[in-house]
C-alpha cells in the first residue's frame, strides 16, 4: 500500500553504455512533471543522475552523449589496481558537475560503491561529487579504485546494481527505479576483456536482482536495449531514444500511482 502523499524516489542503475538510456527517460519524466524528491545512483545511473542534480541541461547532456569521443577518457597507465588511471574522466566529471559538493545540488542525491576490501555497500552524500561518481563507476580490473574515508572503492553495481533498498532507507515510499541491464530482450555479446569483466559482474548481480530488488520498487522501468552491448558508447543516441520509449510507455502507471498517493 503506498503511503498518501508519500516520498518519491528516483532510482538509476548501472549498465555502462546501456546507462545512457537514463537521460531518456529523466527527458521523459521532467517533460511530464513527475515529482521526486530524491535520487540514487549506481555507476552509470550516478554519473547520469549527479549531472542532473548539479543542474546539467538535460537535452544538451544527450548531444554531448551523442557526440563525444569516450575513448579520450582511457588513459592506460601500469595495471597496478586497473588498467586505466581515471584522471580523465574524473577531470571530465569535474567539469559535468560544476565541481558541485552534494550540499549544492539541486535535488537530494546518494551514490553508491563497493568497498572492495570488505564487499560492503558504500552510500556517499557528502563531499565533491564528481570524486563519488568516479568511485561508483570504476569498473573492477579497468580503472584503479577511488580511496575514500580509508576505503578502496569500486563500481557500485558490485554491490547493488539498481540500489533501490537505499532510496527506501532515505525515507522513499514510492520507488520508481530505471534497470538497464536485465529487461526480457538481453542479449550478450562476448567481444573483447572488458564485456568479460562487465559480463562477470552482471551474473553476479542477475540473482539479488530478481529476488530481491525488482520486488521493492513501486514502478521498474526497463529500456528494452537487448541489442547494445555495455561499452557501445558510439550507440549513445539510439540509447537515449529508447530510454524515452520505454519512459513514455509507462507513464500512465507512474502517473496512476503518484495520483493515488496525492503527489499529482
Amino acid at each position: 500500500m503506498v503511503k498518501e502523499a508519500g516520498k518519491i524516489g528516483l532510482v538509476l542503475g548501472a549498465g555502462s553504455a546501456r546507462g545512457l538510456a537514463h537521460i531518456g527517460v529523466l527527458q521523459v519524466l521532467t517533460e511530464n512533471r513527475i515529482p521526486f524528491d530524491l535520487m540514487v545512483g549506481s555507476s552509470m545511473g550516478a554519473m547520469v543522475a549527479a549531472v542532473y542534480a548539479a543542474g546539467g541541461d538535460l537535452y544538451m547532456i544527450g548531444k554531448l552523449a551523442a557526440a563525444i569521443n569516450y575513448s579520450a577518457f582511457w588513459d592506460v597507465g601500469l595495471p597496478r589496481m586497473g588498467f586505466m588511471r581515471g584522471n580523465k574522466i574524473e577531470h571530465f566529471l569535474r567539469l559535468v558537475t560544476k565541481g558541485k559538493s552534494f550540499e549544492d545540488l539541486t535535488i537530494p542525491l546518494a551514490v553508491v560503491a563497493a568497498d572492495i576490501e570488505t564487499g560492503e555497500k558504500v552510500v556517499i552524500r557528502e563531499g565533491p561529487v564528481y570524486r563519488a561518481v568516479r568511485a561508483s563507476i570504476s569498473i573492477p580490473g579497468v580503472f584503479t579504485p577511488v580511496r575514500y574515508h580509508n576505503r578502496l572503492l569500486v563500481d557500485g553495481a558490485v554491490a547493488e546494481r539498481l540500489p533501490v533498498s537505499v532510496a527506501r532507507d532515505l525515507g522513499a515510499d514510492i520507488v520508481l527505479g530505471v534497470d538497464v541491464t536485465f529487461s526480457d530482450d538481453r542479449k550478450v555479446r562476448i567481444r573483447n576483456t572488458l564485456d568479460v569483466m562487465l559480463q562477470a559482474v552482471e551474473i553476479l548481480e542477475r540473482q539479488i536482482f530478481c529476488q530481491v530488488t525488482r520486488p521493492h520498487a513501486t514502478v521498474l522501468i526497463q529500456p528494452r536495449l537487448g541489442n547494445i552491448n555495455s561499452n557501445d558508447f558510439d550507440r549513445a543516441e539510439e540509447c537515449v531514444s529508447i530510454g524515452r520509449q520505454a519512459a513514455e510507455a509507462q507513464l500512465e502507471e507512474i502517473k496512476s500511482v503518484l495520483t493515488s498517493a496525492g503527489r499529482m
